[in-house]
């Protein structure tokens, strides 16, 4: 049975792995590459923090020593002033000076941070500079750079022996501490740029990220939609394929026609109901095609209508048929054209007429028997009293004419004998019967008649193989139609009995072919008519009990006549008895051919 996919469910397919697996890896090494790329500026971030803030360390330290020198001369603290004023530095939060303690001995800028004392012995004891990054309430945290200040050469020498010995020393505690060395510096520097920077590569690898997603959700996306195409591809392609093999199989023709009432399409059964190649008549109107078909009768047409057309082949043989002819619409009702279902109507046809035929025969068969009845004992008694007065005749024409009454006597006796074997037919015993030796049998018994006649008898018996029959009532068969060819034929015509069977069939096909005068569509269909005759002398019972021992063993007849050009009487056997003929083989469908 055929089944449509499921198009809500797909199969975890390799793209959609390859896909997931590639979104994902990338995804990772997006991730990875910005960590390392945040490490690399952060380190960058604190060795340029850090040489920029010895760079300040170092010009602080050459600033101090002019302030020194104002000291000298009485100035009040001027180190605390050059502080504040480096303090004011866009780039500078902070810069403070403390002792090897941790007190505090001037400071600048706005941020003031609690001294941590093990680290300034560390400081003291490494004599390297230390980093610090410091959190503050702000958005960005301080880098502090921590160092201690370089000693200061003593100026006091020099300012003694410009000013004379007299001159008393006036250095603060702060001068004293950097003249020796053990004064430590505190340089804070803002991060705001470079934590601005780091956002921003940060929402940027984000973005990169949602992109990322986004392309990968995309490609899944259009894959399913892909897949869900392809599903629907195949689903549409496997609808018409199926839909194809049903309307190419279909036992009936398939016409379908467009709005105009051109034909559009048809199945080959179409074609065979037709004769012709419909397919290459699509530009024609079925009325332009077949003659006879109703004209106009799409307009009309508007629910499902039939109507009877008998197709006539190029041969000259008849197809009736029955059309039903429904419309085609769309989904808004509107009419998009028709289509035509073609029955073959020939074997109702066959049945209707064989019922009629079974119902003739039967009404014969009692009045013949009834008839048989009442005659036969009344010419038992005319032919006694023939043969008695002949025996007392003295003159030769009472003689002969007592003869010719015994005579007619005995033909009438023939004719109610097949009366009474039509009306009450003898039930077959079946056995196998030799068909090679049935035949033989048939010719040798008219010998004789085809030598009288002048008419050749060629006999095919070279079909090997047994069929169950009776072979009394078969003989029978075979010499009457062998009897009716020879009365058929002229002097110098010839006759041929042959039969056909193969190994792997299951039927016996048993044909009489003859050159004689033929018979024209009236008479064939009119051959197995009880009384029907075309001879003169004849009885007209012959075919119509053949016709009947062929029913009898489920049989049928192809018959193949032209007038002026001979008979051929194919009987179609089944090889089994009880076995039916198909309707194909039965040539009561074919029987004015």
């Amino acid at each position: 049975m055929f089944t449509l996919p499921d198009r809500s469910s797909f199969r975890f397919s390799i793209p959609i792995l390859v896909i997931l697996l590639i979104t994902l890896g990338l995804t990772a090494l997006l991730a990875l590459t910005t960590m390392r790329n945040l490490s690399r500026e952060q380190k960058l971030m604190e060795a340029f923090l850090l040489d920029e803030g010895l760079t300040l360390i170092r010009s602080f330290e050459a600033g101090a020593r002019t302030t020194m020198m104002h000291e000298m001369m009485g100035a009040d603290l001027p180190i605390q002033t050059l502080l504040k004023e480096t303090a004011k530095a866009e780039r500078i939060a902070y810069i403070l000076i403390t002792a090897q303690d941790g007190t505090v001995i001037a400071s600048g800028g706005e941020h003031i941070v609690d001294v941590d004392t093990d680290l300034l012995q560390q400081l003291v004891a490494d004599k390297k500079p230390v980093t610090i990054l410091r959190d503050t309430e702000k958005e960005y945290p301080i880098f502090e750079v921590i160092t201690i200040f370089q000693s200061l050469p003593s100026l006091q020498p020099r300012m003694m022996h410009r000013r004379g010995s007299n001159h008393r020393d006036n250095k603060s505690e702060t001068t004293k501490l950097l003249e020796k060395g053990e004064a430590v510096i505190h340089l804070g520097l803002r991060t705001d740029e470079f934590e601005t920077a780091q956002k921003q590569d940060l929402f940027h690898t984000f973005f990169m990220g949602v992109m990322l997603i986004f392309m990968g959700g995309g490609g899944l996306y259009f894959l399913f939609l892909y897949q869900g195409m392809l599903v629907t591809r195949t689903t549409l392609a496997n609808m018409k394929l199926y839909t194809r093999n049903i309307i190419e199989s279909m036992p009936d023709g398939l016409i379908t026609l467009d709005t105009k009432g051109y034909v559009a399409s048809c199945n080959p059964r179409a074609n065979e109901f037709s004769g012709i190649d419909i397919n290459a008549q699509k530009e024609k109107k079925p009325e332009e095609l077949f003659a006879g078909w109703p004209h106009h009768f799409l307009e009309t047409a508007n629910e499902v209508t039939s109507f009877s057309h008998t197709f006539v082949h190029p041969d000259g043989n008849e197809i009736p048929t029955e059309i039903s002819a429904s419309p085609l619409r769309d989904e808004k009702g509107n009419k998009t054209g028709a289509v035509l279902l073609l029955r073959d109507i020939r074997e109702i046809r066959s049945m209707e007429e064989q019922l009629a035929r079974a119902k003739h025969l039967a009404s014969l068969g009692r009045m013949a028997a009834g008839i048989a009845h009442e005659i036969r004992n009344p010419l038992g008694s005319l032919r006694g009293f023939a043969q008695y007065f002949g025996s007392k005749a003295e003159d030769e024409d009472s003689k002969e004419y007592s003869t010719l009454m015994v005579g007619e006597v005995d033909r009438l006796n023939t004719i109610i004998s097949s009366l009474l074997q039509f009306s009450r037919p003898r039930e077959p015993d079946f056995a196998p019967v030799d068909i090679p030796d049935l035949l033989a049998k048939a010719g040798k018994l008219l010998e004789h008649d085809f030598i009288e006649s002048g008419i050749t008898l060629h006999l095919d018996n070279n079909c090997p193989g047994t069929m169950e029959a009776d072979a009394d009532l078969l003989l029978q068969v075979l010499l009457n139609l062998l009897n009716n060819a020879i009365n058929a034929s002229e002097k110098g015509g010839s006759v041929s009995l042959s039969c056909a069977c193969e190994p792997e069939e299951e039927t016996i096909t048993i044909t009489i072919r003859d050159t004689g005068i033929g018979m024209n569509r009236d008479e064939r269909g009119k051959m197995f008519d009880p009384f029907f005759t075309t001879r003169k002398s004849g009885t007209g019972l012959g075919l119509a009990v053949s016709h009947q021992i062929v029913e009898q063993h489920n049989g049928a007849f192809d018959i193949r006549s032209r007038p002026g050009k001979g008979t051929s009487i194919s009987i179609i056997f089944p090889k089994v008895a009880g076995n039916p003929i198909t309707s194909e083989q039965n040539n009561e469908k074919n029987i004015n051919r």
